[in-house]
């Protein structure tokens, strides 16, 4: 971010019950299963109400805000110093305070430990794939690294039906995995003298 806020607890990707919730608090329940969503929605906004963007007035990703957005207070402190927030979840703590839209409710069936994945990692690479790129059936797609959201860049690819899924990587070890999730081909720029895109 522009204006860095320290200490602060960072994370934005996990699983988790929701402990309590706050005055006015309706959709959420102690007790439910949810995902964090770091780029929330307030479901009011011109851009909630859109099908082509989800970048919230309210809620966007901000790097830089450390405090709830309620009172531009701190959820968190130590021996009375405020220790700040990160894009509005800061899951690498026990507990965490959130605003109830960046919160999504998941089915309780559902494991913790593997579903948190789909805050991020997962919904970043599919949805930029699905619902952004939107490869056309047929189309060539190029993913530039493999991890996680690139593999689910991936999986959207070829969900959408491209013909040629290209994976780009440093880590030769990552295209063998990057194949189950569709990738045809693979590129390693340490293997050439020229750029990648060539």
């Amino acid at each position: 971010g522009q204006t860095p806020m320290f200490p602060r607890i960072f994370g934005h990707e996990a699983g988790g019950i929701v402990e309590s919730v706050g005055e006015g608090v309706t959709d959420l329940a102690p007790g439910d299963h949810v995902l964090p969503v770091f780029t929330g929605e307030c479901k009011e906004c011109p851009h909630c109400k859109s099908p082509e963007s989800n970048m919230c007035d309210l809620l966007r990703i901000n790097t830089d805000r450390g405090v709830m957005i309620g009172d531009g207070k701190s959820r968190f402190s130590i021996n009375g110093k405020p220790i700040y927030h990160f894009v509005g979840t800061s899951t690498f703590s026990e507990y965490t305070v959130m605003h109830v839209g960046c919160v999504a409710k998941i089915n309780p069936e559902a494991p913790l430990d593997k579903v948190c994945v789909l805050s991020c990692g997962i919904s970043t690479g599919l949805g930029a794939t699905i619902n952004v790129a939107k490869p056309p059936k047929g189309s060539t797609v190029a993913i530039f690294g493999l991890g996680a959201v690139g593999l689910a860049a991936a999986e959207g690819a070829r969900i959408a039906g491209a013909s040629r899924i290209i994976g780009i990587d440093l880590n030769a070890n990552r295209f063998e995995e990057a194949r189950k999730f569709g990738c045809t081909e693979f590129v390693n720029p340490k293997d050439h003298d020229k750029p990648v895109q060539q």
